[in-house]
């Protein structure tokens, strides 16, 4: 798109009616999550599931329902066909709208030639004609594979009253945390006066969330100038470029819960925050609902010798044997005198009768045979991927099938259809892997 078409575009008509929105969302949900291992390796991160019957994405577009902001688009690309399928035409958060609603964006086919999004700002301006048609004040930058609760609505407010022309969501990191992120340098009034992206000697500990509240035509002109960059990214070239512009940045500090659940430690600690007595992150408030497309599904049936304890147990689960202090998916079965520990089991797997799973992340539609112990014996580094798998997690891709009769150690991963032979003496030692192509079932 050239700058001079860009220009002579700035609403979209409807009749004699134009179409105006205050803020809209454009919502990042196209990355991979390489560092969920064999959770992501078939679905987009936001798609995971997370806290039994919700998944990721859900967390954001709930935030944007219930702050107010009712225009969103959502921008995909990396194994998004359950993505589009779970957000449709975006009923359950109340964004099926005539004006405005859910938009997926995907990566389009263009005169000149087809772009895959090359970087989050990028990805933006390849979609600068879908926010010129709703002429916006104000656009709404958000990622989305964060957990977290946030009233958009009250840091507009603070962006207006603070005269900003870029608003960016911080909070208080561990200083020996802080060079993972982006950090801002404030003055008194939270004006940012310097931002450094991830360096190796911080000099604060204020982390961007990578929410940003930008007025339009500053967004506008960035990325219309950075269009060329490559991987332009808004971290590392469109807040600098703002900044060189003198252009005013504050800093929005939240200081309420939020976690980044893109590694397989964070993802299973933050489901097992849900099932505390007072958990830090609540699912249960009236009035800050957390919705997700939800299909009419059998209660969850507890048998004779059930037991369940300090757990989440979604709708359609079928328990026979013990479940404690872990987060059960739809339609979850666990056979007689099985033992489910400190685990996340997601929708539509079968663990099988007298089976033990102690501290694992099984996927989706799995099936776990009988008499089979998962999480056993001694921690041991991963022969598959040290930077991803590091905790003493089992962790199991969706479709997959254990066998009857196994042992599975620590720190290990499965995807695909195994069998007997693929576990010599009928066990996969902490720190193994079994990986398969799985077809879809």
């Amino acid at each position: 798109m050239h700058e001079g078409q860009v220009q002579n575009y700035n609403f979209l008509q409807r009749g004699d009616s134009v179409i105006k929105k205050e803020m809209i969302a454009m919502l990042l949900a196209g990355g991979q999550g390489s560092r969920l291992g064999v959770l992501t390796q078939r679905v987009a991160k936001p798609a995971v599931s997370f806290g039994g019957k919700y998944r990721i994405i859900d967390f954001p577009l709930s935030n944007c329902i219930n702050s107010g902001v009712d225009t969103v688009g959502v921008l995909t690309q990396y194994q998004p066909l359950r993505l589009n399928a779970h957000i449709g035409i975006g009923i359950p958060w109340d964004l099926d709208k005539n004006v405005g609603g859910v938009t997926v964006l995907p990566p389009y086919e263009k005169s000149t030639g087809s772009d895959w999004y090359s970087g989050t700002a990028n990805a933006i301006y390849q979609n600068l004609e879908y926010m010129e048609s709703y002429n916006p004040d104000y656009v709404l930058i958000l990622s989305g594979d964060h957990i977290y609760k946030m009233d958009y609505e009250v840091m507009l407010d603070y962006h207006k009253a603070s005269n900003a022309d870029l608003t960016i969501a911080t909070m208080p990191v561990p200083m020996e945390e802080a060079s993972r992120f982006g950090l801002a340098i404030t003055d008194g009034t939270g004006r940012i006066l310097e931002f450094e992206e991830k360096p190796e000697h911080p000099r604060s500990n204020l982390a961007s969330m990578g929410i940003y509240i930008f007025s339009f035509p500053v967004l506008r002109q960035a990325l219309i100038e950075l269009n060329e960059q490559p991987n332009c990214d808004f971290g590392m070239h469109i807040i600098p470029w703002i900044k060189e512009h003198d252009y005013r940045i504050f800093a929005y500090e939240f200081n309420e819960y939020w976690k980044d659940v893109g590694t397989l430690s964070s993802y299973w600690q933050a489901n097992m925050e849900l099932v505390d007595i007072i958990p830090e992150f609540n699912l249960y408030e009236e009035y800050w609902k957390i919705y997700t497309k939800s299909e009419n599904i059998k209660p969850h049936y507890l048998g004779e010798n059930a037991s369940v304890t300090k757990s989440l147990v979604s709708e359609g689960c079928e328990i026979h044997g013990t479940v404690e202090n872990s987060v059960l998916g739809v339609g979850v079965t666990i056979g007689e005198g099985a033992v489910v520990r400190d685990s996340i089991i997601m929708a539509d797997t079968v663990i099988g009768d007298n089976t033990t799973v102690d501290k694992s992340i099984i996927a989706e539609r799995c099936t776990i045979g009988s008499n089979c112990a998962l999480g056993v014996g001694e921690y041991a580094e991963s022969q598959y991927d040290k930077k991803v798998y590091r905790a003493d997690l089992v962790t199991i891709g969706e479709n997959s099938v254990i066998p009857d009769d196994v042992k599975i150690g620590k720190n290990t991963a499965i995807k695909g259809v195994t069998t007997a032979e693929d576990y010599p003496d009928g066990e996969l030692p902490g720190g193994g892997y079994i990986i398969r192509e799985v077809a879809g079932r």
